[in-house]
Parts: structure tokens; sequence; C-alpha cells
């Protein structure tokens, strides 16, 4: 065998023994990494196992209600929401008087309002009702004053003190209303029309009212009793001059008001004629304004539009 040969055959053995190792090689690390491979998912499996089996039961199952109803999740507090904001609406509602419901009714609730009640609940007046008006007065305002009044005796009562309160005021008038009731005979006219000059000097004294107005009050019983002869009441006579339909005016301001009208002073004027006393414009404005003839309270007072409608109908 020449030498190139033998060298050929040399490095053709050489190439197949590296071939070789290099395939045992390749072959053991695959091993190894099946080894590796199939242990750790031995091992993951295993642990997933063990997780389950902590935290759950074989044939159990769990419902939806478990993660809305339980307390603290989302659907809890929104619900807690939602009831705070229905309770709160219903304390509005109550406190602004729109439904029967009452502020008590919530003492006891777990819900704090976000809202302090108005620390002035009091309904909305005329200007001339202030925080420092005298109780009697503020119930006249609201019970009396714009009301139509189509009954004689009242009438003749509301003229009375109508003239009563000149060179006064409102709130001592109806003070004194008790008295005069008393010293007038609930204000019959046929009664007071009797009253003798000693009874009309004994009232005086009594209750301290002036003799002058003792005097013109029994006056204007006589010719109260006159009117009834001619127009058949007193009620018919006085709304006679507004058509027997109450006169509704539209003032926003309370300096808006005025203290007569030109119809006011109609109605005195005839009435003078017939010899009633105290019964000037301003005193006939005042009594219109208090028996109801025309409504003047402003359109801002909570009890313009409940005498407005009393006077549609009556």
């Amino acid at each position: 065998m020449s030498r190139m040969e033998t060298m050929g055959l040399a490095k053709s053995e050489t190439l197949q023994s590296s071939s070789c190792n290099r395939l045992i090689g390749r072959s053991e690390s695959l091993k190894r990494d099946s080894v590796m491979s199939n242990g750790g998912s031995a091992k993951v499996k295993g642990t997933l196992e063990r997780k389950k089996s902590k935290s759950f039961k074989e044939g159990e199952s769990y419902s939806s209600w478990l993660i809305t109803e339980a307390p603290g999740s989302i659907a809890a507090v929104r619900r807690e929401q939602v009831a705070a904001q229905q309770a709160l609406r219903k304390l509005k509602i109550a406190h602004y008087g729109r439904s029967k419901s009452t502020l008590t009714n919530f003492t006891s609730s777990k819900v704090v309002p976000l809202v302090h009640p108005s620390p002035h609940p009091h309904p909305q007046r005329c200007s001339f009702i202030t925080p420092t008006s005298d109780p009697i007065y503020v119930a006249y305002h609201d019970e009396e004053w714009g009301v139509p009044v189509h009954d004689d005796k009242t009438l003749f009562e509301l003229l009375t003190l109508s003239g009563a309160q000149v060179g006064s005021d409102w709130t001592s008038t109806l003070r004194k209303r008790h008295d005069f009731r008393k010293a007038f005979m609930e204000f019959e006219a046929e009664a007071v029309a009797k009253i003798s000059e000693k009874e009309m000097n004994e009232i005086s004294t009594e209750y301290k009212i002036e003799m002058s107005k003792v005097r013109g009050i029994v006056e204007n019983a006589t010719k109260i009793l006159e009117i009834k002869k001619n127009f058949e009441s007193l009620e018919k006579y006085i709304w006679g001059f507004v058509n027997h339909k109450p006169i509704s005016t539209n003032y926003k301001f309370g300096h808006k008001i005025p203290v007569k009208t030109s119809k006011s002073e109609s109605i005195s004027k005839d009435m003078v004629r017939r010899g009633f006393r105290y019964v000037g414009p301003t005193v006939v404005h005042s009594f219109m304004q208090a028996a109801g003839l025309t409504n003047d309270h402003l359109l801002t007072c909570y009890r313009h539009i409940p005498c407005t409608l009393v006077s549609t109908n009556p």
C-alpha cells in the first residue's frame, strides 16, 4: 500500500470516529433534556394538584352569587350607593313638602344626608312679613288676608278693624280683636245699632277704645241696616263694586302695592255719601284687602295662588 493511500485511510477513520463521538454526545444530551423535561412536568403537575386540592373539592360547584352578593363586592358597593341616593331623595322630598313623608322616617337610617335641611323652612311670604313680625300678624296674613269674605258679620268686623288701625298698626288692632267682638256683640249689626250713649261710654272705658271710634262703629251699624233694606245684604252692596269678582293683582315688590286705588276711592265716596264713618280711600282699600275683594299678595308669596283659586272657585 502506498504512503498516500495509508494517510487517506487514517484520515477517514479519524473523521468516522469524530462523527461517532458527536452522535453519542448528542444522544446523551437529548436523554438528559428528556429526563429534565419529564421531571419538570411532573413537578409542575404535582404543584397544580396540590393547589387544587387546597382550594377546590371534587364534585363541588360555585355559583356566581358568591361574587355578586358577597360583602365588599362591586355589586354590593353599588347597591349601597343606590340606597343612599334614594334615601337622600326621599329626605329632600319630605323636606320640601311634596309628599306625606316626614323627616322622622329617616332618623334611624344609617345614611347620613349630604345636604342639611334649610335653616329657614318657612314658605316665602309678602315682603311686609319679616322674621320679627308678631305671630298674630303672620297668622292673619296666612289665613285671612286676601281670602274672599261673604258673611255680613265678618264684613262688618273687618270694616271696623280697618278703621280702628288708623293711627295705629294691624298687629295692635288684631291683639284687641277679641275685645272688639265682646264690646260690639260679635258684630251683629242689629244689636250694635241699639247701643245707647251710656253703653258707649262704658265700652270706651272698659275696653280702652276711643269714644269717637265707638260712636262711629255704632253709626256704621245703623247704616248697614239701611244697606240691607236697599241691597238685601251688606255683602251684595260691597261686592257689587267689583262685579262680585275679586280683583287679582300681580305685584312683584311690596313697595308697588298702593295704599289706595281708584276703586277704593269710588267705594269710599259712595259710603261717605250714605253716612258711613272711618271709610276714607285708604281705609276702604285696607278693608278690600282684608275681605278679599282684592288679592294683593305678591307673586312671590305662597298665598297668592291659593287666594286666586278661591276667588275663581267661590
